[in-house]
């Protein structure tokens, strides 16, 4: 839909790769550690129908430690640290096998994922984390992905899965991440408060004014207030993907939103994979790789950068960092992020792909550079 200014509206009906975040406050009802099952098989049968039209979609699930207190008989109250972890490692297993049992019967394969902010902010599990979901979408999976509450301490957490949804959004590249909540989304002003207050379904950037209306309000279950989603649509929306606060208690919550309920879409304005290029090449190279004639054709053509047509390797660089593409001249291409060290880069420099494992004495990923992590 295409509002007064121009501005397309977002629809859940063009995404590519989507994001659906789910609050404890939805999976497990208040007061209680009972399993909204009906719900969650409602919530099984939109993400099927939405696979079923070519639509990659990953899960970010809270709930963990919900369906795990129970179990520990810990209460409803606040959990010191350890309780929580005891709880999370409980309610992981639940709560995977809770979602395993929901998809199955429309024959989807789920797999399970946790994670720290460390995860993120350390570039190469970044990669490891992105080629690892890009592996299970490619063969038709559906990831779980929920913050690893079992090891993570204050320093290397996310805090709320809000942000963790839309970091799983920059990692995976997807174009549509939905923050099911117990909200229906932004206004502006808390409508238990004021009558004055208007829903806001689009907002095309987050202003200084947007961010004053956020409260830091949350349910009983839910960490995450407005404040938290609005950095989270900050985060998605920069990586080009568009954003969406929906109401989640509903049966068929995507069924609903793509018929008409009342959301607040927050709009991008780059493409994931643009976006991705250009965070590349802001970037600093640590070193450099020189190619032959046939790797630069390939570069031109779309394809990843293989061992075999690097003929020199400089600097001195880590998995994960930036390098400078080298045409044979020295020429700089482009930039892309490393798979490998600078020793492994230099052991695999020339050979085939399947010589990595007999070079370097186990196993490696094809690419040197993935196509996707470089902006030529």
């Amino acid at each position: 839909m295409e509002t007064l200014t121009g501005t397309v509206t977002p629809s859940l009906a063009d995404a590519r790769r989507l994001v659906v975040k789910i609050g404890s406050s939805l999976l497990v009802t208040p007061g209680s550690d009972a399993l909204r099952t009906e719900w969650l098989a409602s919530l099984a049968a939109d993400i099927a129908r939405i696979k079923a039209r070519g639509t990659d979609v990953i899960v970010v699930s809270s709930g963990s430690i919900a369906l795990g207190r129970a179990a520990l008989s810990l209460g409803l109250g606040a959990l010191s640290l350890d309780e929580a972890q005891a709880a999370a490692a409980v309610g992981q297993i639940r709560l995977a096998r809770a979602w395993e049992e929901a998809l199955a019967p429309h024959g989807i394969t789920t797999a399970q994922i946790l994670l720290t902010l460390d995860d993120s902010g350390d570039r190469r599990r970044y990669l490891n984390t992105r080629a690892t979901l890009a592996a299970l979408l490619g063969r038709g999976a559906v990831p779980i992905v929920n913050e690893n509450d079992t090891i993570a301490t204050d320093e290397i957490r996310y805090g709320d899965n809000d942000r963790l949804a839309a970091q799983v959004a920059v990692m995976a590249g997807a174009d549509s991440c939905v923050l099911l909540s117990d909200v229906d989304g932004l206004y502006t002003a808390n409508p238990q408060s004021d009558a004055d207050a208007r829903h806001l379904p689009l907002v095309e950037a987050i202003t200084p004014e947007i961010e004053a209306m956020a409260g830091d309000a949350g349910s009983g279950l839910s960490k995450g207030g407005m404040k938290t989603k609005l950095m989270a649509a900050r985060m998605a929306t920069a990586a080009g993907c568009a954003m969406a606060i929906a109401e989640g208690a509903v049966v068929h919550p995507l069924a609903a939103l793509e018929a008409g309920a009342r959301v607040t879409w927050f709009t991008a304005t780059l493409d994931p994979q643009a976006a991705r290029k250009a965070w590349i090449s802001a970037m600093k190279p640590r070193g450099g790789l020189r190619l032959d004639a046939g790797a630069v054709a390939a570069l031109g053509r779309g394809k990843s950068l293989l061992p075999a047509g690097v003929t020199e390797v400089t600097g001195a660089f880590q998995r994960g960092d930036p390098v400078s593409l080298l045409a044979p001249d020295g020429a700089v291409l482009g930039l892309g992020l490393s798979r490998y060290t600078a020793a492994e880069a230099r052991a695999i420099a020339g050979h085939r792909s399947d010589e990595i494992e007999a070079i370097l004495g186990y196993p490696g990923r094809a690419a040197l550079v993935h196509r996707d992590d470089m902006a030529l």
